[in-house]
């Protein structure tokens, strides 16, 4: 059952509570440069990103934020939340440039740095006096990259004494999650709002993250903040991909987590948006959120017509993706549709009960019939060589008549 959280409202976008679990993602622009900036932000969007961070690391980044924000109210895009992400001088730029304090939709700090070098926390304190000012939410955002040493070393030295110390990794973990949780703390009694606050505890290796939010998870039960989920680094590809998926997937599994980012490094000219995708791939799997039908098909073996189911399946997806803009607007459910493409005898019937519609093709040595299945009941048999083209056909009328 998912952790109930505090509720806040972003620029229009519910996170935490039983809000839908929100999808982020990050530029990776020259934020000075604000055109090249807002278009970033815009693409994003487009492909659902529903809240959208931008680095503010000096400056010409700081100054830049409001013409950001109006170039996106001016192309339609007002309703998008902008984060201003601060490391090391984030008091300083949001106090010098009020304008883009007040723009901002929501600042992220990092405790490990936000009073680099300092035994004190006024840098940390000034950030939340400016978000006060503001009415703008904070997330505090701990990552193992940049604990605070003096506090990772009294928390060592604390372990050494004990009569079963933990290990190093675990000490980093406890770390860590102490870290986000005295923040967050100290965030209130400076009188930051509970629900106003969002935590995360983001490492690069999957065990370890998910022990992260593990912990934090039991430490706050009984004073719950929103959750942000992510890895630091996932790293490119299919590796970025895989250790992303298998890391949120277990913690939503157990609850835990109110918005999501899955951070890959894209290759040279490739698109930001990937990681976008990525996670309503990923939400939508697991049955959290709905954003196109979804079509199931067989990854093929010695049994099928390979060419053939293949190429049916790769059909539908590119079918649906045509349609889907005008689907959404005429049919505001088809986006929970279940399609199922199967290849042969074994498993393509029963597959096929199980979705809203599907065919089985027919394997190597099976007679040249498809049978087709709505809502799990037989249909009918498609046969000769325009069976792609018929069973299009199909998919369209099912849709017309189901959610109309």
């Amino acid at each position: 059952m998912r952790l109930k959280t505090p509720k806040v409202t972003i620029r229009g976008i519910e996170m935490g509570g039983t809000s839908p679990i929100v999808i982020q993602s990050m530029t990776n622009t020259d934020t000075a440069d604000a055109k090249a900036t807002a278009t970033q932000c815009m693409e994003l969007s487009d492909k659902g990103s529903e809240i959208v961070r931008i680095t503010v690391n000096n400056e010409q980044a700081a100054k830049a934020v409001p013409k950001i924000r109006q170039l996106l109210d001016d192309s339609g895009y007002a309703s998008l939340p902008l984060v201003g992400d601060f490391h090391f001088n984030g008091h300083k730029l949001l106090r010098e440039y009020p304008k883009c304090a007040e723009t901002l939709d929501k600042y992220r700090i990092n405790p490990g740095n936000s009073d680099y070098g300092s035994t004190e926390n006024k840098n940390f304190e000034e950030i939340i006096a400016i978000a006060m000012e503001n009415d703008k939410p904070v997330r505090i955002g701990a990552n193992w990259g940049s604990i605070d040493q003096r506090f990772l070393t009294e928390m060592m030295n604390k372990n050494a004494k004990m009569i079963k110390p933990k290990s190093d990794k675990e000490v980093i973990i406890d770390t860590l999650v102490e870290s986000a949780l005295r923040s967050a703390e100290n965030g209130e009694k400076l009188g930051l709002k509970n629900n106003k606050i969002v935590l995360s505890v983001k490492m690069s290796v999957v065990p370890d993250v998910i022990a992260a939010y593990e912990l934090l998870h039991q430490r706050m039960r009984e004073h719950p903040y929103i959750l942000h989920l992510g890895l630091t680094e996932a790293g490119s590809g299919m590796q970025g991909l895989i250790a992303s998926s298998a890391a949120l997937a277990v913690l939503l599994n157990k609850g835990i987590g109110d918005t999501i980012r899955i951070s890959l490094t894209p290759k040279p000219g490739e698109s930001r948006s990937r990681e976008v995708e990525a996670c309503k791939i990923l939400l939508q799997s697991m049955g959290y959120r709905h954003f196109k039908p979804q079509v199931t098909s067989c990854p093929g073996c010695g049994r099928t017509e390979s060419d053939f189911f293949q190429d049916l399946a790769q059909q539908v997806n590119r079918h649906i993706a045509k349609k889907m803009a005008e689907w959404k607007k005429k049919y505001p459910r088809v986006a929970e549709m279940k399609v199922a493409v199967m290849g042969c005898i074994v498993n393509g019937p029963g597959e096929s009960k199980h979705a809203d519609i599907a065919i089985s093709l027919p394997g190597k040595m099976e007679a040249a019939i498809a049978p087709t299945y709505i809502q799990g009941k037989f249909h009918k048999n498609l046969t000769g060589e325009k069976i792609p083209e018929q069973f299009i056909k199909l998919l369209e009328k099912f849709v017309k008549s189901c959610y109309s």
